[in-house]
């Protein structure tokens, strides 16, 4: 069954660590991206694993292999349950990543999920030829065969090209899919999707951020979200 993921993209701490709170339990996932992770820290990682709830890091690690292998590591030992990586990286950067996780791993801990940023759900066609060189859906396919090919868990894409991951997709490879919407977005998210279609169409992690996140009732739009998604 899908999960929901909330993407706590907060500029400070607080804020982020209120809206936990104020969930209390009722999502399963909660996404720390860039901003709050370079205002906070790594103890964020662990502040939010202690309120029980599963934590996302989303830093997208893009560098040379060594430095992902150690980056992976660390991350892992702050607590979080699922990393991401750019898949742009090429096929030795993700194959480190996934030494690390093997590394790492203990008998009661396989480590965290690792999964490839494919092409980003804010870019349109036009824009995603300009840096690819073919239109959104190519190139996150393409992208997502690195990724399979790598041994990573599964990958991050639009709800849109999910179906077209999964056939070509080990059984357990898993899709992650941001841009989640009730309806059309009036924000920077260019390739989206509603709940109910992204699970018919195989999405395994639903992340859903400013929707919920800037609600006048946060777990009113939580419950929303999770009920449109069964």
């Amino acid at each position: 069954m899908a999960e929901l993921v909330v993407a706590l993209d907060f500029p400070e701490a607080a804020p982020a660590l209120a809206l936990v709170k104020q969930l209390d339990g009722r999502v399963p996932w909660m996404k720390i991206g860039l901003e709050l992770f370079c205002k906070a820290g790594p103890s964020i990682v662990r502040q939010i694993k202690d309120m029980g709830t599963n934590v996302f890091l989303d830093l997208k690690f893009h560098d040379i292999p060594n430095t992902v292998y150690g980056a992976v590591c660390t991350a892992a030992a702050s607590g979080a349950d699922m990393l991401t990586l750019h898949c742009s990286g090429g096929e030795k950067m993700l194959q480190a990543a996934v030494r690390a996780k093997k590394d790492i791993a203990t008998p009661e801990n396989s480590g965290p999920i690792l999964l490839g940023v494919t092409a980003l759900t804010s870019l349109d066609d036009a824009e995603a030829t300009s840096v690819y060189g073919s239109n959104a859906s190519q190139a996150a396919t393409n992208l997502a065969k690195i990724a399979m090919t790598a041994g990573l868990d599964g990958v991050v894409c639009s709800a849109l090209e999910v179906a077209l991951m999964k056939k070509s997709a080990p059984p357990a490879f898993v899709c992650l899919t941001p841009g989640i919407r009730m309806g059309k977005a009036d924000d920077d998210q260019a390739r989206v999707s509603t709940p109910g279609n992204a699970v018919r169409d195989g999405s395994d992690y639903l992340v859903v951020g400013r929707p919920i996140t800037k609600a006048d009732d946060p777990i009113q739009a939580a419950e929303a979200f999770l009920h449109a998604m069964n």
